[in-house]
This record gives C-alpha cells, sequence and structure tokens, in this order.
C-alpha cells in the first residue's frame, strides 16, 4: 500500500525546469516535484506521493492525516513490542528520477 504523506513548503526552486520544493514532514525534510500542484507556494501544505506533490489541503486537514499516521504507526509498534525500521513508518520516499 503506498500512502500520499503531507507536509508544509518550505521553499521552492528549479531542477532542470521542474517547480521542486523542500518540504517539511514534521522535523523530516524531503524535496518534492511541483508539477501537479502549480498553485503551491512556501507555507502551503501539500500531500505528497513517491516525491510527487499531488494535492494541496489545509493545515488542519494536514494535522489531521499526521495524527491518524503517527497513532497507526504507534498501534503497530505496541504489537510488535519494538520500532518499525524508517522504511515501514509511512515516511515519504524521495523521487530521484525527477
Amino acid at each position: 500500500m503506498c500512502l500520499g504523506i503531507p507536509g508544509r513548503v518550505l521553499e521552492i526552486h528549479d531542477r532542470g525546469g521542474l517547480r521542486m520544493a523542500t518540504v517539511d514532514f514534521g522535523g523530516v525534510r524531503r524535496e518534492a516535484c511541483l508539477a501537479y500542484t502549480p498553485g503551491a507556494d512556501v507555507g502551503t501544505y501539500v500531500v505528497v506521493h513517491v516525491g510527487f506533490a499531488i494535492t494541496t489541503v489545509d493545515e488542519a486537514e494536514a494535522q489531521r492525516t499526521l495524527d491518524v499516521l503517527r497513532a497507526m504507526a504507534d498501534a503497530v509498534e505496541g504489537e510488535l513490542g519494538e520500532p518499525l525500521p524508517a522504511a515501514r513508518t509511512g515516511r515519504p520516499r524521495r523521487c530521484r528520477d525527477v
């Protein structure tokens, strides 16, 4: 299953003719392509899936989604009795093809 993770756009820059952004996901920063969200600007919350911002959301919706994802990770960790590896916690992956 793949998830789109909400994050806040910190800065926007051009990379090879593509509009890119540094996005903060609750302390984790990743680069994302803004080609599908031309209205996104610094401060905007976007949902990122495999390195692409696929939609914008308001801050309240972003926070609700992050809270649910954290609760899911905490529940799984509680069942396993140990922290999940980073690759399985729903953290966004970086698109290396952009």
